[in-house]
């Protein structure tokens, strides 16, 4: 299977449907750092069933949902937004998408504008050391595609990795419906 891009800040991990790993099962990572350092991505479509506020007794009464970003450190709250620079220490990863940034005015410039949409909230992330993802993709481990904010703010987001793969046509659309168990078929 080739892989149509590199992995870069702002691509789209997609795990292809026979990976066994069950941390990674049919999932979309949003990868937001990339280098020398190694990488650091966010699983997009593993929605959990605990609201933000449940995990952060400073926010009492807001329910955004959560999602598991990745099997890493899952005692950590990471977030995307479309706020950009008005997020003092975000990082671009898309154009009108950031990561990170500070907590205090993410959660005051979402509730003085009843943006809650705007953000979504992850536990742990995805990890990977310097030049562990680029062997795991030339091993055929995941499909890199581009990531766009519509797709990340999908709702629901348990579509995100059929609709990934359904938007790259073709072969990949065909992925798109390989059953779970092709045993049960």
């Amino acid at each position: 299977m080739l892989t149509p891009l590199k992995p870069t800040p702002g691509a789209l991990l997609i795990a292809p449907p026979m990976l066994p790993d069950t941390h990674f099962h049919r999932t979309a990572v949003l990868l937001c750092e990339h280098g020398h350092q190694g990488s650091f991505g966010l699983i997009l479509n593993q929605p959990l069933t605990i609201p933000l506020d449940e995990v952060i007794d400073e926010l009492p009464g807001y329910t955004a949902p959560l999602s598991l970003g990745g099997p890493v450190q899952q005692d950590t709250v990471h977030y995307l937004h479309r706020f950009g620079p008005r997020v003092p220490g975000s990082i671009e990863v898309l154009p009108n998408l950031a990561w990170g940034g500070d907590f205090e005015t993410l959660m005051r410039v979402t509730i003085d504008e009843g943006s809650a949409a705007a953000v979504r909230f992850f536990l742990g992330y995805a990890g990977w050391s310097p030049g562990q993802l680029q062997g795991e993709i030339d091993d055929e481990g995941w499909i890199v595609t581009d990531a766009d904010v519509d797709l990340v703010f999908s709702d629901p987001p348990e579509g995100i990795w059929r609709q990934a793969l359904r938007r790259m046509g073709g072969t990949f659309a065909m992925l798109s419906n390989f059953p779970s168990d092709p045993r049960l078929n």
